[in-house]
Parts: C-alpha cells; sequence; structure tokens
C-alpha cells in the first residue's frame, strides 16, 4: 500500500486515484498520522458485503439476547443525604 501525505493527495488527485484503481489501496497521511485510506469500489463493496448483518439487523433481531448480569437493587453505595440549611 503506496502512503500519500495529504497535500500530494490533494494536489495530484488524479494520480492518487489512479493509482488507488491500478494498485490498490492508498493510504493518505496527515502531519505523519495515518488518517485515511482510498480503496477501490470492488473492495469497498466486498468489505460491506462481509459485515453483515449490519449494526440495525443485529439490533433488531432476537439472536444474541441475553440475560444482563445486573446487580442487586440498592446496592449501590451512596453519600447520605445531607440537609443544607
Amino acid at each position: 500500500m503506496q502512503t500519500w501525505h495529504i497535500q500530494d493527495a490533494k494536489a495530484r488527485f488524479s494520480e492518487f486515484l489512479n493509482s488507488c484503481v491500478n494498485d490498490g489501496p492508498q493510504l493518505v497521511t496527515k502531519r505523519g498520522v495515518e488518517t485515511a485510506v482510498l480503496v477501490p469500489i470492488d473492495t469497498w463493496k466486498k468489505m460491506q458485503k462481509m459485515a453483515k448483518p449490519s449494526l440495525k439487523e443485529l439490533l433488531l433481531s432476537s439472536e444474541g439476547r441475553g440475560e444482563l448480569a445486573l446487580p442487586k437493587r440498592g446496592s449501590a453505595n451512596r453519600r447520605p443525604i445531607t440537609k443544607i440549611e
């Protein structure tokens, strides 16, 4: 994966895009920190398919739901209430 400084990616966007299409994902850095990756659309679509089920589908499904271990009611440590006069 080739690394591009953000200034170079902006200034040479066509070359940046062509490198992505021809050579695969391209990494973008900002001030030396890895910030983003440009990926070809076919790679993106494969990644989206692999991410199934979606978060929405997961939240709406009845699978994977179980009992939560909750502390007993009233067992919390609380400060005593003091009157302010």
